[in-house]
């Protein structure tokens, strides 16, 4: 669907657009209201009454959704496009007017310094900084307290959803994957501490990807790694051995001794390797990686709970694979890497919830008003890329805004 062919009745009443402008991927979270959303006011006193909130409904309850997009960052124009068409920064009562008339979004992340100008000069927004962090974790915190099946563990091809208790929460590491990685000590809401992190992440990926494949995404990228065999390319431990195990060390004949080993020997020029199997090994070695780097900080610090977010993921079954797996082999199965169904959106998130800071005294999810799985709205737009099947999802809430006025 192209955004220009969006007919009015297509479009949500939007409110509390939110931001997450990373180096590779730009992140939209935005809530809109359901269409029976709207009461009289004998309605809105009774159900005000009710949650004893003050008579002059100074405390609106809104039903409706919370909705997720992304863009390639370097199609910052398709993502521009998007919110005009949808007219996501215009509806509802997010935005506050500054004296030039301009509108005030939320973001979050380096775009939202580096592409200030560009969001101002076409479509007349001003973007009111977060700091990328805060976002991030608060965005974790809200997803693990208040949606359920939102964390899961995931090894040898088995999903198992994580019952969280909010009273046991803390502390744990928060593994953030985006170009580069970050990890994250959180020992409650507001408290934590980046305490490692490593260059290796999603933009390399992305880009030894792009330079050893000619793939033009990420997504078709992983595709390839789907149909690849990295031991075409990478030198085994049985390569070394003559097909033996190391048992004494406790390595298999089957585990990597060196990524993309087999290249040294094999006197072939880079064409004659399969990008399939190139695409596979170089998604391997970048999620062994991260995986054994964040069990070596949990283990610093004496942290059993790992959660691992970011759009390096994306739901791919051989990637958390991989990563679940090096955090079983370096823990001795005493840690487990455990993922987040809305991985990618946690800066998002978080950054939607900073209204609550300053306007609004709060904003916060009734769960028993979430449903799972949702559709989201406008799935498969041609202009932004669709989370994959599982995570396909909205969540449905109610928001509680206190508007203050100063």
């Amino acid at each position: 669907m192209d955004p220009a062919e969006v007919r009015n009745e297509e479009i949500p009443q939007a409110s509390h657009l939110a931001l997450d402008i990373g180096g590779s991927l730009i992140k939209l979270v935005y809530f809109s209201r359901n269409d029976n959303s709207h009461t009289d006011d004998k309605e809105q006193r009774t159900l005000n009454e009710g949650l004893g909130v003050s008579s002059d409904g100074s405390c609106p309850i809104l039903k409706g959704r919370l909705h997720f997009a992304k863009f390639e960052t370097s199609k910052i124009n398709d993502c521009l496009e998007f919110i005009r068409c949808y007219r996501l920064h215009l509806g509802g009562f997010q935005h506050h007017e500054t004296p030039s008339n301009k509108i005030i979004i939320k973001a979050t992340g380096g775009g939202a310094y580096k592409f200030a100008n560009l969001f101002e000069e076409e479509l007349g927004i001003s973007l009111d900084k977060e700091d990328e962090m805060d976002c991030l974790v608060t965005g974790a915190n809200f997803l693990l307290k208040e949606v359920q099946q939102e964390a899961f563990t995931y090894l040898d091809g088995h999903k198992e959803f994580v019952q969280i208790d909010h009273n046991d929460l803390y502390p744990y590491l928060l593994v953030k994957i985006g170009s580069g990685v970050s990890m994250i000590k959180v020992d409650g809401d507001g408290k934590f501490e980046r305490v490692s992190g490593t260059n290796l992440g999603g933009g390399t990926f992305w880009g030894l990807g792009r330079l050893l494949t000619k793939c033009k995404s990420f997504d078709e990228l992983l595709e390839l790694s789907h149909q690849g065999n990295n031991r075409v390319v990478d030198m085994l431990v049985g390569d070394i051995y003559g097909g033996m195990d190391y048992s004494k060390i406790g390595l298999s004949a089957t585990t990597i001794a060196s990524s993309f080993g087999k290249a040294i020997s094999d006197n072939k020029e880079l064409e004659d390797y399969r990008s399939e199997d190139i695409s596979r090994s170089l998604l391997r070695m970048i999620s062994n990686n991260i995986g054994q780097v964040a069990y070596l900080n949990a283990l610093r610090f004496g942290l059993k709970r790992i959660f691992f977010g970011g759009f390096f993921i994306r739901g791919h079954a051989y990637t958390m694979d991989t990563i679940a797996v090096a955090v079983h082999f370096w823990s001795k199965g005493e840690a487990k890497a455990m993922f987040l169904r809305h991985e990618g959106f946690l800066g998002a998130l978080g950054t939607f919830m900073s209204y609550g800071k300053q306007s609004y005294e709060g904003l916060s999810v009734d769960q028993a008003t979430q449903q799972f799985p949702m559709s989201l709205s406008h799935a498969g737009d041609k202009i932004y890329c669709p989370l994959s099947q599982d995570l396909n999802d909205s969540i449905e809430c109610s928001v509680y805004a206190t508007q203050h006025h100063s």
